[in-house]
């Protein structure tokens, strides 16, 4: 075993082959990437993205990608394909095909059964002149000088510049079909990224209480209502009109400021300019709004209609803080 000051000067050096191998693929750029581009966005059917071995897996990723940016995709393992998968290709089908030597037994043969079906074969291959290479309508050069490996075998250089080329494509066609925010948030509905594109305030504050007093309610009633509705807040209104709001920072500086505190109404602690947020505004906005004013709580309405209250912990506990 090697002495161990030499396992950071090794990870150095394979992350600085690799980014030298992505550097280099921009030379290798052509029209057969545009023509790619503009085939998936043409043809009616999904695309198929094949492979075996290391560029197999490479594979699930790109399509991973292209599902999640709104190009219809399914993997096809090579050799699975060749025994019986081959279905799963449909007649618009684009095939994408990647390989490092374009050269393996499983891509000699599913190469011509692709082409006799009348599909489109894209190949991503580091070898433009390989079997893969000749008979594929459009190649995407994923060439690398070497492997990170120092014994350059283990598929890594090579395999990054593939995964680097399906995200190159999956943002081209992400930009023209003008995938906007909200086509992603349709596609990652669940975890923190997909409440962060769709989730909105109204959706906050349904389980939560609804703190409210009159502008004459005593200060012992205030606090009471604080207390009990557990936002550290209450809105004060008349006539369904929100006049203001008291906070337990309010509660506080009137401690601080009155020694008699008995004769005080609402009207006389309240803050008469509260923060409101419209109840179909993102629930980022929220954290925005918060952040900005350095408040822990913001008034809900429709219109001037009082719905209720969204609290900093509502915003943490789903998780977009």
């Amino acid at each position: 075993m090697k002495k161990s000051e030499n396992i950071l000067d090794t990870a150095k050096n394979t992350i600085l082959i690799e980014a030298e191998a992505i550097k280099n693929l921009t030379q290798y750029l052509n029209k057969d990437f545009e023509n790619t581009v503009s085939a998936i966005l043409n043809s009616d059917g999904r695309v198929i993205v094949t492979g075996i071995g290391k560029s197999a897996n490479i594979a699930t990723k790109i399509v991973a990608t292209f599902n999640s940016t709104g190009t219809p995709a399914v993997f096809m393992h090579a050799a699975d394909a060749i025994h019986g998968d081959l279905g799963n290709i449909q007649k618009n089908d684009v095939v994408i095909c990647i390989s490092k030597s374009g050269n393996t037994p499983e891509i000699k043969v599913l190469v011509p059964l692709i082409k006799g079906s009348g599909n489109t074969i894209i190949a991503i291959t580091g070898n433009k002149d390989s079997y893969l290479g000749k008979y594929a309508d459009f190649v995407l050069n994923s060439y690398v000088e070497k492997e990170a490996c120092p014994n350059n075998l283990a598929p890594t250089s090579s395999t990054t510049a593939q995964l680097v080329i399906g995200d190159a494509l999956a943002i081209c066609l992400l930009e023209q079909r003008d995938f906007t925010g909200k086509d992603f948030a349709k596609y990652h509905p669940g975890g923190t990224l997909g409440k962060k594109l769709y989730l909105r305030v109204n959706d906050l504050i349904a389980d939560n209480e609804k703190p409210e007093v009159d502008p004459e309610t005593t200060i012992k009633d205030v606090i009471y209502e604080i207390s009990e509705k557990r936002l550290g807040t209450t809105v004060v209104t008349r006539n369904n009109k929100i006049l203001g709001i008291i906070t337990d920072g309010d509660i506080r500086r009137m401690l601080e400021n009155h020694k008699d505190i008995h004769q005080l109404k609402a009207k006389d602690i309240m803050s008469k300019k509260p923060i409101k947020i419209g109840h179909d505004e993102m629930a980022v906005k929220a954290v925005e709004i918060m952040e900005n004013k350095d408040i822990t709580q913001i008034i809900v309405v429709k219109g001037e209609e009082y719905l209720g209250i969204i609290h900093f912990h509502d915003l943490l506990k789903e998780g977009i803080i």
